[in-house]
């Protein structure tokens, strides 16, 4: 029998996520109003039959820590787990992780003691309902020792990503990493026998998910040098030894990385059909259960969003917006394009009074308000009469409460805009 592990890799700094990764790591961002980024791998993990889990990170890991530690707690029965390997110091590592193959080598102890038969390698940044089960069959199926999940994408698509050459029996024989659109690449395009989506789609190129099947000894093969990066170093080395199979999965999937892609994919869970759905009954995304009571809307015209539970929203307009955990929007407030990611408290009669003495805001939107195109990070106090995006969008950069990334504002975690603020 296959003994499956999971490792999802958490990834550095999340430079390209900042400001929301500040202070929390990249897997830990907040996402559709009451989740986490790390919930999406775990979840495909789970509704798989994968439950013995490790998320490696080292970047601002406390608040993934707790999230992990309340949401995901198996039985005493099952064998399962979902645990974080942050990196640490040992009398044969001293330093950081230097990449992603660099972060699992420095954990083969902790993964050898579960005698896995087989690595599953995740990414936690990225988008996507795939059924793992299914690849790991495929992958045993075809004798392959490793194998890549791949996604079919434009000439344009593939300038920015790693692209694989496979020939009719699947077989992966080369790897191009990053080709730009000055390159030469028709010859990589899928063989005929192989394609999987309509000829003439401009899908010619399979581009690697960065999700990956090892045997278990294959993995450990691999590792046993200095390679710090599986997609620049380890998986271009390996289709020279190893037997290397794609396997292409032509659902939706989308690296969200940066804070337009992290923007875009998120209010496209406002739409009628959203490319990525949290209404499947049979593949749930898990997470954190915390006893909200029901959201609270009073005299609000609500068209195309998504509100979490917990909220109170009084006499307002909302659209095409995210209403995160715990929000409290006041009367007057209007919101278009808005993720508001909600607050972790509520905040108490006193509490609001010394507000009044400090002259702070109450966290949540104040009366009057007005926000457009607009990330608002957890905890935020946004006082009253306050117009945000309205104007002309200044050039990127740190504004102090606030930041302009991609064109985007997000207001920082924790973030305090007085009232009559214009932005």
């Amino acid at each position: 029998m296959s003994n499956i592990l999971s490792i999802i890799l958490g990834g550095g700094k999340g430079t390209r996520l900042y400001p929301l990764t500040k202070e929390r790591s990249k897997p830990a961002v907040p996402f559709g109003g009451k989740h986490r980024i790390v919930d999406i791998p775990i979840s495909n993990c789970i509704n798989s039959g994968f439950n013995q889990i490790y998320v490696l990170t080292q970047f601002n890991s406390a608040s993934l820590h707790l999230h992990i530690a309340r949401a995901y707690n198996f039985d005493s029965f099952s064998r399962g787990f979902v645990e974080i390997l942050a990196a640490e110091q040992t009398f044969d590592h001293s330093g950081w992780y230097e990449g992603t193959a660099d972060a699992v080598r420095k954990n083969f102890m902790h993964f050898k003691t579960q005698k896995p038969t087989h690595y599953i390698i995740l990414s936690g940044d990225q988008l996507y309902q795939m059924n793992l089960a299914d690849f790991l069959n495929k992958h045993k199926e075809s004798g392959a020792e490793i194998t890549i999940a791949c996604t079919s994408v434009t000439r344009q698509e593939a300038s920015g990503l790693g692209i694989l050459k496979s020939d009719k029996n699947e077989n992966i024989t080369e790897f191009l990493e990053k080709p730009g659109p000055e390159k030469n690449i028709d010859d990589w395009k899928i063989p005929p026998e192989t394609r999987t989506t309509p000829a003439g789609d401009g899908k010619d190129y399979l581009a690697s998910m960065g999700i990956y099947i090892f045997d278990a000894q294959v993995m450990e093969d691999s590792l046993n040098n200095t390679f710090t990066d599986f997609g620049k170093e380890v998986i271009p080395d390996a289709i020279k030894k190893y037997l290397v199979k794609t396997y292409v999965y032509n659902g939706y999937w989308e690296d969200i990385g940066t804070i337009r892609s992290f923007y875009e994919a998120t209010l496209n869970l406002t739409e009628l059909k959203p490319n990525f759905s949290f209404y499947d009954e049979n593949n749930p995304i898990y997470t954190h259960n915390r006893n909200l009571p029901p959201s609270k809307i009073n005299m609000a015209t609500i068209d195309q969003a998504n509100t979490s539970e917990g909220c109170i929203i009084n006499n307002s307009t909302i659209k095409r917006s995210i209403v995160g955990i715990r929000s409290i929007i006041r009367q007057g407030v209007s919101l278009d394009g808005v993720i508001c990611m909600g607050a972790d408290w509520y905040e108490t009669g006193a509490e609001r009074k010394e507000n009044l003495n400090k002259v702070i805001p109450d966290i949540g939107i104040g009366e009057n308000t007005s926000i457009k195109n607009t990330i608002i990070d957890k905890n935020a106090r946004i006082g009253k009469n306050v117009s945000i995006g309205m104007g002309t969008v200044p050039a990127d950069g740190d504004y102090g409460f606030y930041h302009v990334v991609d064109g985007i504002y997000v207001i920082t975690k924790n973030a305090c805009v007085p009232d009559g603020t214009v932005i």
